[in-house]
């Protein structure tokens, strides 16, 4: 069962997320909040798998409340689910903590489907998200060169490459032919390399550094 908190303002989309996830069979909402404010005070007794985040929020905005959840839950998944998909934001949502991005054109199928990747160690996003991401860590490559102390092996740099894509462990495994414990054991190096110890730090760092 995967346990899922949602934020989002809109009464109408957060109770229908609500009621999309609790319809669905592995999957059950434990609460939803209109503000961070008041997710932040049930945060630490709710403890989710999956924490469904709004940015613009009135009073706190997302990203704060990201960066507070990060700090009394260092270990919990979230995810933005989001109207803007301007570079800036994507990328301060990132950096902030957030595992996964997605606009709220995203259909209910690929969202719940996004929960479990993110949940089984992915990194869920738009398709046209995805496109950004590594259209802008293309250009970061060009415009900076690559930390010499941090050396990735070629495997390393492909199984970071797919992260970035916002693909899961399985899809990676399975793009490059190896086992998911295999992907584990990648993953295992390129965070004591990065000196980092989250999916959203290891993408964050890769875009900063051209390292791929």
């Amino acid at each position: 069962m995967v346990n899922v908190v949602v934020v989002d303002d809109n009464s109408t989309i957060r109770n229908g997320l609500k009621l999309l996830i609790d319809s669905t069979d592995g999957y059950n909402c434990s609460a939803a909040f209109e503000n961070c404010e008041d997710m932040l005070l049930q945060i630490e007794k709710i403890r989710p798998d999956v924490l469904l985040m709004d940015i613009d929020l009135p009073g706190m905005s997302g990203i704060e409340g990201i960066k507070k959840v990060k700090v009394i839950l260092p270990e919990t998944i979230i995810l933005v689910l989001t109207i803007y998909d301007e570079n800036e934001v994507i990328f301060d949502a990132l950096c902030a903590g957030a595992s996964g991005y997605l606009v709220k054109k995203t259909p209910p199928s690929r969202l719940l489907e996004a929960i479990k990747e993110a949940n089984e160690g992915g990194a869920p996003m738009s398709g046209h998200i995805a496109r950004k991401v590594v259209a802008f860590f293309q250009q970061k490559k060009v415009a900076t060169t690559s930390d010499s102390n941090i050396l990735l092996t070629p495997r390393e740099k492909e199984v970071l490459s797919g992260l970035v894509e916002g693909n899961s462990y399985k899809a990676i495994a399975s793009t490059l032919f190896i086992s998911v414990e295999t992907v584990r054991f990648h993953f295992r190096n390129i965070y004591k390399k990065l000196h980092v110890h989250s999916q959203s730090e290891a993408v964050s760092k890769a875009i900063k550094e051209g390292l791929i």
